[in-house]
């Protein structure tokens, strides 16, 4: 994440050091926050070092483009900054966070559906901090298998990405950020009934598509 610009937007960067008792202490992450509405600004920090890495993950498997990843998981950190002050604990964090994620990246998704994909990296790029991908790769598989396994991950990554709106955010929520039922239509706004429908469609069309890597 560029932290410089989260500087320049006047936000506190992660990595800075944070003075007193750490926040998280016997709090909830709702709680948290209202301390960042109360002008906390470790409280925020944080928040943006818990959750970096999962908006980043999110992000990823919504635009499939490094760039354009950290420049939505930025955005959602500098929403949620400037949204402290009307901040109210009547939800989750996590539920308020990912509304505002899916969010970005719905509206990044029609914004840009018809330019070319022409900055687009694989998900298996290594993490530039870690030195790991997205996917973590099993050592005991042989050069075949790790070929197929690779063919069949670009595969799902291609189909996910191909389903209606709502039914690729809500595959991506369940399966990569291992969300529940219920989180995911607290963030989506629907009944966790037809979060269950809407993940059934979608799991019933990868498996027609996918049946050659079954």
């Amino acid at each position: 994440m560029n932290r410089g610009f989260l500087s320049m937007a006047g936000i506190p960067h992660a990595g800075a050091k944070i003075a007193g008792e750490p926040p998280s202490e016997g709090l909830s992450d709702a709680q948290i926050m209202l301390r960042v509405k109360a002008g906390d600004e470790s409280a925020f920090e944080y928040l943006v070092q818990k959750y970096r890495r999962p908006m980043l993950s999110f992000m990823y498997r919504m635009a499939h483009n490094t760039a354009v990843a950290e420049d939505l998981a930025q955005e959602v950190f500098l929403r949620v900054y400037r949204s402290r002050e009307t901040y109210e604990a009547s939800a989750k964090f996590t539920t308020w966070l990912y509304r505002i994620a899916s969010n970005l990246a719905v509206n990044h998704a029609r914004d840009t559906r018809h330019e070319r994909p022409e900055n687009t990296v694989s998900l298996d790029e290594p993490d530039q901090e870690s030195g790991l991908t997205m996917d973590v790769p099993d050592d005991s598989l042989t050069a075949e298998e790790a070929i197929v396994r690779r063919e069949r991950l670009a595969a799902i990554r291609q189909h996910v990405q191909e389903l209606p709106e709502r039914q690729r955010i809500a595959v991506v929520m369940h399966k990569y950020q291992q969300m529940d039922y219920r989180q995911i239509a607290e963030v989506l706004k629907l009944s966790e009934s037809a979060i269950k429908s809407l993940l059934f469609r979608a799991y019933e069309t990868l498996r027609v598509q996918l049946k050659e890597f079954v």
